[in-house]
Parts: structure tokens; C-alpha cells; sequence
């Protein structure tokens, strides 16, 4: 078997297939950055609704549907909504040696609509099998969406996203626990001219905290970050900068990694904010955002998933992940869940695509799924 093109027959028709792609185009088109979903959303309602379904839409915006008996559903398959920003740039999808681009310089919003539309024409087929769709929303800004969804709704024994941009096969089976930190180092202004030595410079006490941080992949568990750093005041030099922040983050496959790494970094910024040339106050806030896990290898969701893989011409393969999707949520909350790779590339870049052929994969391994369980 191969990680490439599938040597099985398609279990969508041709019409199926235009209509994905059909679909994808659209709803890349509609702007959707994490907590401005609205409109897709509604979109997507209005594709459930056409198809005969009720939906549910809860206080955060995530939307859940159900095929088929409402009492018997045999999986969750769950996508979000949401994308990351992509300024005024418009998305406007075009095809590219046989893949899907965005013809303008942005992300093309495959991760992760290329799921969703594989869910959406899943639910079209009059025969399916009965099982639960949920479209989360804000995904993209640590799993806000899915950690406030209530699973105790949901009526499958356990679910699946499709939110992996890696080749068609692989089976996330560990993705990492993730710490984010912000620090304010608050000094005291000054002319930077003329009494320098009168202030406390914020930016240098951040940068001495930075310089001292670990940064990169610390072993092939961990990771760390600064996403982000502002100070001082717009375009002025000659103030000694009264006030500095950054966030960082840092994540690990071992949960004690990522709580060791993160009150290292804590450490650093009391160690610079006493020191005396940028002595500043400091604020310090640490959030666990989400928990990590590792499946075992004879989970029945993962047992199916391989099935439905071969079913497709796929071998599968099992990775470990140092990204998150909704089923870290949906797993800290006793609900199992696995994260499929859907075979988009490059996602969260201005160069993001998926291929025909991957697009169209998905849905088939989504139908086989489906007929496997």
C-alpha cells in the first residue's frame, strides 16, 4: 500500500466529487478568521438544513448535526470553522497542478474547510450511516470553541477530526500539553538623553529574559516560543521605555517537560526584572491552554481508522504531533477522539494548498469510515 495516491476505486461518484470541489471553492471564499465565523457558519446551516437535518447551536457558536437515527450515531466526525487571519487579503480559490491555491497572497483556508465539505457531502447521501457532525468555531485561538462545547450532547462512543496537514494515512497518536505565557515588565520612564541613568528600561529587562529562555525544539518531546514582543512607546527614542510585554509558549509531549520549561521561563523574567540596570515590576500569567495525549495502539477508533485507511489504498501510519486540533478538548473532557491527517499542505502560510486528489481522498476515507464502524 501506499502513502501516495490511492490504488482503491473512489466510493464517491463523480458527482460527489464536483460537488466537493464545487463546495471547497465557495466556502475558502467566505472569510472566517477565529471569532468572525458568522457567515460560514450560517452557510453551513443552510447546507445541513437543505439536506434534511436539524442543527444545534450552542452559546459559543458551535454547530451539531445529526444523520440518521439521533439516538444510535456510530461516530463524531468534527471540523472547525475558523482560520487564521489573512489581513484584507480576499481568498479567492483557484486550481494549480491539480491543486487548490489561493490566487491571492494568503492562506487558501483548507485547513480546515477541506473537512468540513468531506462532512458536508458525507451528510448529503440519503443512505449514510447514522453519525454526528460538529463544526467548532475559534480552533485557531487555543481551542476555544471545543473547550467550551459540552460532550455530555454527543451520543457516539468516540470521534475523529480531520486537521492534520500532513499526508493522507497518518494517525496523530501523542499530541503535546501547551503552557502559554505573558509577561508585563512595567520600569520607569526617562529622557533617554539627558537622565538615562534616572530610568528603568522595560524593553531591556524584557530582552534580557528572552536571551536567557530556551528557545526552538528543546528534544523531540518539547518546544518553545516568543510569538510576540511590544514596548516603549510608538516611534519615540528618547524616553527610556516605562513598559514592555511578551508571550511565549512553550508545549510537550511529557506534561512534566512543559510545566518544567514554562517556570524556567517564569524564573528568567524575575531574574531580569531584579536586575538592577532594568529593574522593573512584573507581571507574570501562565495558562495551561490545552492537555496533550497519547492513544493506545489497540483503541477501537484507531483500530477503525486504519481500516477505513486500507479500505482506501492507504497504509496508515502512526506520528506523534507538537500541534493540537479539538480532540485535545473533546479528549480532557473523556470524550476519545482521534485527529487524522487530511493530507493539506503548508497550512497557516500564504503557499497553503491541497491537491485535487487529496481533497477528494478525504472523502472517501471519510465515507469508508463511515461503512467500516
Amino acid at each position: 500500500m501506499s502513502l501516495g495516491a490511492p490504488a482503491a476505486p473512489s466510493r464517491a461518484t463523480d458527482a460527489e466529487r464536483r460537488r466537493l470541489n464545487e463546495l471547497f471553492a465557495e466556502l475558502c471564499a467566505i472569510p472566517s478568521v477565529s471569532g468572525e465565523e458568522a457567515a460560514v457558519s450560517a452557510r453551513v446551516v443552510e447546507l445541513l438544513h437543505a439536506a434534511g437535518l436539524t442543527t444545534e447551536v450552542d452559546a459559543a457558536g458551535n454547530v451539531l448535526a445529526r444523520v440518521g437515527d439521533p439516538q444510535a450515531p456510530r461516530v463524531l466526525l468534527c471540523a472547525h470553522l475558523d482560520t487564521v487571519p489573512h489581513g484584507d487579503t480576499p481568498i479567492a480559490p483557484v486550481i494549480v497542478d491539480d491543486g487548490w491555491e489561493n490566487a491571492n497572497d494568503a492562506i487558501l483556508g483548507a485547513d480546515n474547510k477541506a473537512a468540513v465539505v468531506a462532512m458536508l457531502i458525507a451528510a448529503e447521501r440519503a443512505d449514510s450511516p447514522p453519525f454526528e457532525l460538529l463544526f467548532t468555531v475559534r480552533e485557531e485561538t487555543a481551542l476555544a470553541g471545543a473547550q467550551q462545547f459540552d460532550v455530555a450532547q454527543l451520543r457516539s462512543p468516540f470521534g475523529y477530526v480531520f486537521d492534520h496537514a500532513t499526508p493522507i494515512g497518518e494517525i496523530v497518536m501523542a499530541s503535546p500539553t501547551y503552557f502559554r505565557l505573558e509577561a508585563e515588565f512595567r520600569g520607569r520612564a526617562a529622557h533617554a538623553g539627558i537622565r538615562p541613568e534616572d530610568g528603568r528600561s522595560a524593553i531591556v529587562a524584557a530582552a534580557r529574559a528572552i536571551a536567557a529562555m530556551r528557545h526552538g525544539r528543546l528534544d523531540e518531546e518539547t518546544t518553545a516560543n516568543i510569538g510576540w514582543i511590544e514596548g516603549g512607546l510608538a516611534g519615540a527614542t528618547n524616553i527610556v521605555a516605562p513598559r514592555c510585554t511578551l508571550l511565549a509558549e512553550t508545549r510537550s509531549l511529557d506534561p512534566a517537560k512543559a510545566e518544567a520549561v514554562v517556570a524556567e521561563m517564569v524564573d528568567h523574567c524575575h531574574d531580569a526584572a531584579n536586575e538592577p540596570l532594568c529593574e522593573s515590576d512584573l507581571d507574570v500569567t501562565v495558562e495551561r491552554l490545552f492537555e496533550g495525549y497519547r492513544h493506545k495502539p489497540a483503541s477501537p477508533a484507531v483500530a477503525a481508522a486504519e481500516r477505513a485507511l486500507d479500505a482506501c489504498g492507504y497504509a496508515a501510519r502512526h506520528i506523534v504531533s507538537g500541534g493540537a486540533s479539538d480532540g485535545n478538548a473533546f479528549e480532557a473532557k473523556g470524550f476519545h477522539t482521534v485527529c487524522l491527517a487530511n493530507g493539506t499542505e503548508r497550512n497557516h502560510e500564504p503557499t497553503e494548498r491541497v491537491s485535487v486528489s487529496a481533497l477528494e481522498s478525504m472523502l472517501d476515507v471519510t465515507l469508508a469510515l463511515l461503512e467500516t464502524l
